[in-house]
């Protein structure tokens, strides 16, 4: 359509055509798969975290030291009357091991991944620096000392240059603490919103919630909204309530709501303008084959 039909010759609009359509896409991802530039720097925040995972060898006890491999792991076993006569040397026993540990450290890399993934967007999308989406405050510790704690990513309003951007975090924030149930005055006094990043929220210690109920008072003394994003939608409700009702607001990963204050993905796409939820969706092959990967090499005895 864009050739010439008698000298044969590629027209300019082809020429634009073409460019315009490798502009596009002009980077090739994994398994041959055409993703945009941004894609790849995503990708790479949460793949490189996941990958930690395949190097996972379980201690036995030794604290912060390296893992043992299995051959390390029967030596010490067989060296060891009791656990020599119950046969827990075996290599099955190490591979239960490896893969009970691997797979808190999967879940745990994904959040960690999640989370600098989170840190990153808020500054593509925002227009923030390094230093506006990182929070930390201190509180006195033992002996007189001072221990200095953080949260995971912080969005302070007057770092947002765009004004329509601007407003519409505002807006969100102030439909969130009135769903919470803050009061207008203490709103008010608000400068802007730091976040907790979860995978996912199946425990009940209580010791977690009341660290984190504690860092929610810590934000309104500061000045900011506290916000707890979870990525699934694995979170319990009891959980849940106790959360809002100690003014954290809670997004969770539910799909299809159209509803900002309480699904993470569309916060992400109607909030601070970035479709998270698009870009999992479009590098989900790429996702799935990195954790099977991971996986395959947990669930093998291995020695390295």
């Amino acid at each position: 359509m864009g050739i010439d039909a008698e000298s044969g010759i590629v027209t300019a609009q082809c020429l634009v055509s073409m460019f315009a359509s490798r502009f596009e896409t002009w980077k090739f991802g994994w398994k041959g798969k055409i993703v945009k530039d941004r894609d790849v720097q995503y990708l790479e925040i949460i793949v490189d975290c996941v990958r930690v995972c395949s190097s996972y060898k379980p201690k036995f006890g030794r604290g912060r030291g390296a893992g043992l491999t299995l051959n390390e792991f029967q030596d010490r076993y067989r060296g060891d009357p009791f656990y020599g006569w119950f046969g827990l040397d075996n290599p099955m026993m190490y591979v239960a091991h490896k893969a009970a540990g691997g797979m808190t450290s999967v879940y745990r890399q994904i959040g960690i991944g999640c989370e600098r993934l989170f840190r990153r967007i808020l500054r593509d999308a925002l227009d923030l620096s390094e230093t506006d989406v990182v929070w930390s405050y201190e509180v006195p510790a033992s002996a007189g000392k001072m221990r200095r704690l953080s949260l995971d990513a912080r969005v302070p309003l007057e770092s947002i240059r765009d004004n329509a951007a601007k407003a519409r975090f505002h807006d969100w924030m102030k439909q969130s603490a009135d769903a919470i149930g803050i009061e207008p005055r203490v709103f008010d006094s608000l400068t802007g919103t730091v976040f907790e990043i979860r995978q996912g929220y199946k425990s009940k210690d209580s010791k977690r919630q009341n660290a984190d109920i504690a860092n929610a008072s810590s934000a309104y003394m500061k000045s900011y909204l506290p916000c707890i994003i979870v990525l699934s939608n694995q979170i319990d409700e009891d959980i849940l309530r106790r959360y809002r009702s100690e003014g954290w607001a809670v997004t969770t990963g539910v799909i299809g709501q159209d509803a900002p204050l309480i699904s993470t993905y569309d916060f992400m796409r109607e909030v601070v303008g970035y479709d998270l939820a698009a870009f999992l969706e479009r590098n989900r092959d790429m996702l799935r084959v990195e954790v099977r990967r991971v996986l395959e090499k947990l669930l093998a005895p291995g020695n390295s």
